[in-house]
This record gives C-alpha cells, structure tokens and sequence, in this order.
C-alpha cells in the first residue's frame, strides 16, 4: 500500500513539472510547444512539395522557375505544380525561393516569422 502511494506521488510530481514547464514556455513564448512542432512539420512538408514542384518544372521547361509563383501557373496544357496556399508556412509567413547558380534555397522564417533568423526552417 505504502509503495502504490509513493509510485502515485512521484507520479503526480512529474506532471506538475511537466504542467510547469510547458506553463513557463507558453509564458515566454505566447505558443504551446505541441502546436509549434506541429507548425514545423507542416512546413517542413510544404518546403518539400515546393521542392517537388521545381524539380518537376524543371523536367517540364528545362529551367528553374524565376519565383515560387511560376510554380502556380499551369504550364502549357497541364495544371499547376503548386497550390498558392502552399507559397506560406503554417504561421502565415511567405516562404523564400534563392538561387545560386545551380542551385536554390527554400526557406521559411519559422516560428519567429523573421528570415535569416536561428528558427528558419531551410531546404
């Protein structure tokens, strides 16, 4: 009897840590960190589709787009490669298409929404 107590208090000692500190994080930050991972994988997948779309106008034009909008535009007879809503991350921010040469960045601002900042998410 004394242990199951003892096993129920340690337990009820780490959910009031956990309870703290997600508190304390949501305090500092203004988000709950279970919607922040959430917002990364979403963009992250979105900078993925993006990724597809130029590698598939490439195949279709023999060059890369100018912009990300080119990629909304259907080319030629087929449909466009991309929807306009996948041109901003899941915070709303729009994401950044670079080249260099021969090859390009895709980048979002993250959780911040400031480019060039720690919390960018890149491909």
């Amino acid at each position: 009897m004394a242990v199951i107590g003892l096993v129920l208090c340690i337990i009820g000692l780490v959910l009031s840590t956990v309870n703290m500190a997600v508190g304390a994080y949501m305090g500092a930050t203004g988000r709950h960190p279970f919607v922040v991972n959430n917002n990364v994988g979403v963009t992250y997948k979105t900078i993925m589709d993006i990724d597809n779309a130029i590698k598939a106008f490439e195949n279709h034009t023999g060059s890369y787009p100018k912009s990300l909008d080119e990629l909304t535009a259907p080319i030629g007879d087929k449909r466009p490669l991309l929807s306009e809503r996948k041109l901003n991350d899941a915070w709303g921010t729009p994401i950044q298409l670079t080249f260099d040469g021969d090859s390009y960045e895709i980048r979002s601002a993250g959780p911040d929404k400031r480019m060039d900042t720690m919390d960018d998410i890149v491909k």
